[in-house]
């Protein structure tokens, strides 16, 4: 039995969705940047493009207590390497996440007024996600 509202599973399902898109042109832009975890399949390999390749995308909703910015989803992007991260490299790609959000957002979620903020070492899309319409 889910405890999710149809309201909140779409926005759920909108979210993955958006999470795949970024995870692809993460992929095709950063994805030769490191060598690929050895337990994690190529990309292309597994059902779900969150679950092979470099990269891993998702959110996670927050309540935000202790946030200037509230509650929202966090912003989750993974790289499966055993190589350690330049700080330069996770840079340019957490650029290219916001970058990328902030272009998206208004084509996944059109009627809804939702902005992607620095929340202290976290990304966070905040926003109108009101559960009393459906879209």
């Amino acid at each position: 039995m889910s405890l999710m509202s149809p309201q909140q599973k779409k926005v759920e399902r909108v979210l993955r969705d958006l999470c795949d898109a970024l995870d692809r042109y993460l992929e095709d832009t950063f994805g030769d940047h490191y060598p690929l975890h050895p337990n994690r399949p190529e990309r292309g390999e597994a059902a779900r493009v969150a679950y092979d390749g470099l990269f891993s995308t998702g959110t996670k909703f927050t309540l935000g207590y202790g946030s200037d910015h509230g509650r929202g989803y966090l912003v989750d992007v993974e790289i499966s390497t055993l190589e350690t991260v330049k700080p330069e490299d996770k840079e340019e790609i957490d650029q290219a996440t916001v970058s990328f959000l902030k272009e998206n957002l208004p084509i996944f979620f059109p009627d809804r007024q939702l902005e992607v903020v620095r929340d202290g070492s976290v990304y966070k899309i905040i926003g109108d996600f009101s559960l009393g319409r459906l879209y």
